[in-house]
């Protein structure tokens, strides 16, 4: 039983390193709407096996005094759950928030993306809103 167990868990292994990763870069512009509209830019990393996706992202908001608005930075991490392939084109997701990926031309493709920040206890406001927009390449 332990010799099946092994053989099973080796063929498991093998399986799982068949299959490549794929990954994708995005550049995105959008606005942050907490608590006036603002520009907000930046870029991410991600790499997907299957249904689990893994992201890296960093983003930028200017302040605005006018509105009492301060800046705002962003670098972080994140789990997302995605359909192995695109649907009809679109390639839904979901982390904290959702958005989909936009076939376009061979592996171009429109990013548009909706985020919750919860920020820390200092923060002025808090949950933020995000959306953007952006181009992604996918490798």
């Amino acid at each position: 039983m332990t010799r099946v167990r092994h053989l099973g868990a080796a063929g498991l292994l093998i399986l799982m390193m068949a299959a490549p990763a794929r990954a994708d870069v995005t550049a995105f512009i959008g606005a942050n709407m907490t608590p006036a509209n603002r520009q907000v830019r930046g870029g991410a990393f991600g790499m997907g096996l299957l249904v689990v996706g893994f992201e890296a992202e960093y983003a930028f908001t200017p302040d605005d005094p006018r509105a009492t608005a301060p800046s705002l930075k962003t670098g972080i991490g994140n789990v997302i759950l995605q359909t192995p392939v695109a649907l009809f084109g679109f390639q839904p997701y979901f982390t904290t928030g959702g958005g989909v990926k936009v076939n376009l031309i061979g592996p171009i493709r429109l990013r548009v993306d909706y985020r919750i920040f919860k920020l820390g206890s200092s923060a002025l406001n808090s949950p933020a809103h995000r959306i953007y927009a952006g181009l992604n390449l996918k490798f």
